[in-house]
């Protein structure tokens, strides 16, 4: 693969070119950090007194252009601990992050292009002038971020880039974008009245409205149903938890997102759970099992809580209480690849029902220089870690591995799945647990009448509810299918000689389950069809004098149906409510 191909590289030598430009206009600024990202880079600075303006982005940009056609080469140098504090005294936050280096044991590196010099570990092209593509790259937006991510310390000023290999991929990515931007969901659900947040109730904590919870009823009732027919058992348990019980499982400390500890009247300590699974081993232990149980499939819909920092919050997709659709598979060592198969093909069952299909996986592994952070022996992590492997093999999609990305008990297959507008999002995840089974002694009595240990599969299809709703709305950009529409059906009489028969048309429907509105006539047709195609209503009926002529009994009656996509059709009420109905129940 040459240079020019390698995103990851081009993107990093672009962070130290701007931070180049910047020390040109700025001297006395003080870089920190400037690592790559998914679709770009950025660098985190320092401006003292300074507040940066889009106008210096421009000016830094255009100083990135000027230098990059002198950039041929990036030199390494390894420095001492003396020599690195003396090239950058003054920024205190290149200071510490050589002690950072030191402490570790590595050693100390720069890297020289140009007249620019900075602490870097590496990874950049071979010569900037020669594969970093001139057009292929801008500067995008100014942010604020404290250093390290920390809220106690500085807070400095960020800078994001975008880079591609090409003005074209680049220009590419700033479409979809705004495509995005349309699709945004916050926007959507305010418009559309899902969902809301109130600063009194706390950041993260969304409150669904009534047309949000029917898309959130509509998607528990469908998992359940589908988890039903493999044989789940669905449970129920409490929302807080004895500390205890988490100190057992290893996340009270291992689990930076835990709640705050709470203490009752008589001591005893409690915690709001972050996850299922401690609850569930109990519930597993609560009952002596034979070998003939498994496997033992339990399944719960139901709210944790995490910590999540107030930065990292965003609409539905980042919150601090969500609804998983969680399941724990209590199995043999022999059923270890059936059940995972089992659970990709429920996967693939209800993400089809949404359009989802394309996919990728991403096999999260233990941080092998950091073994003492997870529980279980390397024999353990390796038979799990290759058990995961060839399960996503046999499946046939394309994957990858990424070290350090394990939960601390057991490594896991997270899935990738693509929506409407090529945007790729995390779903499904399973994880392959050895390590607490051991740990809360869960055992059944095998053929021999003698004690083994069983295996645990923590499994999620959606993840979380809400999340998966804010995926779902900017994957149809509101326009649910009718089965989800929070409004399935609009019907509106042209005056009020037609209500009597927009009412009966409502109640024949609302007899059959549809969620149906009726807007009466006292606004203009314009004006209600305005409200109805703003609501995203899959369907409306508009009523007048031709249909209320059209026959005498209602259901052999001529109507006039729209879509929202502004698609008509003439047909009885009875083919209309057959058609509907078919589509509804079929999740078409």
């Amino acid at each position: 693969m040459s240079n020019s191909d390698n995103l990851p590289l081009i993107r990093h030598s672009l962070a130290h070119l701007m931070a180049a430009s910047v020390l040109e206009l700025f001297p006395t600024a003080k870089p920190t950090i400037g690592p790559a990202t998914d679709n770009g880079f950025y660098y985190d600075f320092d401006f003292g007194d300074h507040k940066l303006t889009e106008d210096d982005l421009k000016k830094i940009e255009k100083g990135m252009r000027k230098i990059l056609p002198t950039w041929n080469s990036f030199e390494r140098e390894e420095v001492s601990e003396k020599e690195a504090i003396e090239r950058f005294d003054g920024n205190e936050y290149k200071l510490e992050l050589i002690q950072g280096i030191v402490q570790s044991g590595d050693p100390i590196t720069l890297y020289t292009s140009g007249a620019f010099t900075d602490l870097c570990r590496g990874g950049h092209v071979e010569d900037a002038a020669r594969d970093i593509p001139f057009d292929g790259f801008k500067l995008d937006t100014i942010a604020g971020a404290y250093w390290r991510g920390d809220e106690t310390k500085p807070m400095l000023t960020r800078i994001y880039g975008l880079a591609f290999k090409s003005k074209e991929a680049l220009d590419a990515h700033l479409t979809l974008r705004e495509e995005a931007k349309k699709r945004d969901h916050k926007k959507i659900g305010k418009e559309m009245g899902l969902f809301a947040f109130s600063e009194l109730v706390g950041k993260g904590l969304p409150l669904m409205l009534p047309k949000g919870q029917i898309i959130k009823d509509e998607l528990w009732n469908y998992i359940t149903e589908k988890k039903r027919s493999l044989g789940y058992t669905f449970v129920t348990i409490p929302h807080i938890a004895k500390r205890a019980l988490y100190e057992k499982s290893g996340h009270m400390g291992k689990y930076d997102a835990m709640m705050p500890v709470m203490t009752d009247s008589e001591g005893d300590e409690y915690v709001m759970k972050a996850m299922n699974c401690p609850h569930h081993f109990e519930i597993y232990n609560a009952e002596p099992h034979s070998y003939r149980d498994l496997p033992l499939r339990i399944a719960e819909n139901t709210t944790v809580y995490r910590n999540e920092k107030s930065g990292e919050l965003s609409g539905l997709t980042r919150v601090k209480n969500l609804t998983q659709d969680d399941t724990h598979h209590f199995i043999r060592r022999s059923q270890i690849s059936s059940e995972i198969k089992m659970i990709i093909g429920l996967m693939q069952d209800i993400f089809s029902t949404f359009g989802f299909s394309d996919y990728r996986v991403q096999i999260s592994a233990r941080d092998e220089s950091n073994k003492e952070s997870y529980f279980g022996d390397d024999a353990l992590w390796e038979e799990s870690q290759n058990t995961l492997i060839e399960s996503v093999k046999e499946w046939g999609v394309p994957y990858s591995v990424e070290q350090g990305e394990a939960a601390f008990y057991g490594p896991k297959i997270d899935v990738m799945v693509k929506d409407s507008i090529g945007r790729e999002w995390q779903l499904t995840t399973v994880q392959l647990d050895f390590n607490q089974p051991l740990n809360f002694d869960m055992t059944y009595i095998n053929e021999e009448g003698k004690k083994e240990h069983v295996v645990v599969l923590h499994a999620a299809i959606y993840g979380s509810f809400e999340r998966f709703m804010g995926i779902l709305i900017e994957h149809y950009a509101g326009n649910f299918p009718l089965w989800l529409a929070p409004t399935q059906i609009s019907i509106l009489p042209v005056a009020s000689m037609h209500d009597d028969m927009a009412n009966e048309l409502q109640t024949e429907f609302n007899k059959l389950g549809f969620r149906t509105s009726m807007l009466e006539s006292g606004d203009s047709l314009g004006k209600r069809l305005r409200e109805v195609k703003s609501k995203k209503t899959p369907y409306y009926i508009v009523i007048g004098d031709k249909e209320v002529s059209s026959a005498d009994g209602l259901v052999e009656r001529t109507i006039t149906i729209e879509n929202r996509n502004g698609e008509k059709w003439q047909t009885t009420i009875k083919e209309a409510i057959n058609a509907l109905v078919e589509e509804r129940d079929g999740r078409k």
